[in-house]
């Protein structure tokens, strides 16, 4: 038997190195691992670069990472969104990088990260801003940006449901870059509302199969970022 679960956040970050490669999940709240990434504000690990669709908001989960300055550059799709304050005055003070890239070749990097595909080429931001210093090449008449494939150190998600072995369910839009984001990392650490001994899943709904999952926490009432900045928390 392979029992994957730790005791805490905190014990499932404690080897995160300071520079470390780190994907974060989340879909704006929905799947937004808030508690790994509060224990890793906690465990102290310093330029970081993580890979995320967005920065988070207000002032817990990504955002407290970003203001802790924990992180040296951030590669996402949308570093600027409703209620994110936090990344754009670092960003604007020159304290944090950012790789912005498109939402669907952000998606299709981390899923070829996790298939072993070093590059591709895709017509997508062709003749924009974000291919300046990229090659290019036409197919078919159209001008194409050879993009590379996201691998990281680490890789932080939220599921619904796992069990010991680490097979994940993840709830409706939680869902998002995670199945994706658990097969391109060294590590994959998920926390999970639910977790239950292995065998009582059905494995024709299984998302992520355990063979991408190194670590389980079970995080019983996991934290929603909307409902702390409507409290007005922060976080430490």
């Amino acid at each position: 038997m392979i029992d994957k679960r730790v005791v805490s956040a905190h014990e499932a970050v404690a080897d995160v190195r300071d520079g470390a490669a780190i994907m974060i999940g989340g879909f704006g709240e929905a799947g937004s691992p808030i508690e790994l990434i509060h224990a890793l504000i906690d465990q102290g690990a310093k330029g970081l670069t993580v890979i995320s669709n967005n920065t988070g908001t207000g002032l817990v989960g990504l955002a407290a990472l970003l203001r802790a300055g924990r992180v040296r550059k951030v590669i996402c799709s949308f570093p600027k969104t409703a209620g994110s304050t936090v990344f754009p005055d670092l960003y604007r003070a020159g304290r944090v990088e950012l790789e912005l890239v498109p939402q669907g070749t952000l998606a299709e990097r981390i899923r070829a990260g996790g298939a072993g595909v070093a590059a591709f080429y895709t017509p997508t931001a062709a003749g924009t801003p974000l291919a300046e210093g990229k090659e290019t090449r036409e197919f078919s008449g159209r001008e194409h940006v050879l993009e590379h494939g996201l691998r990281a150190d680490f890789t932080l998600i939220k599921g619904r449901i796992a069990d010991t072995h680490g097979n994940i369910l993840f709830h409706r839009t939680a869902r998002n870059f995670a199945p994706m984001m658990a097969t391109a990392a060294t590590v994959t650490i998920v926390q999970a509302a639910e977790v239950v001994p292995a065998g009582e899943l059905d494995p024709e709904a299984i998302v992520t199969p355990g063979i991408f999952v190194d670590r389980v926490v079970h995080v019983p009432s996991p934290a929603l970022e909307s409902a702390l900045n409507e409290a007005g928390a922060s976080y430490p």
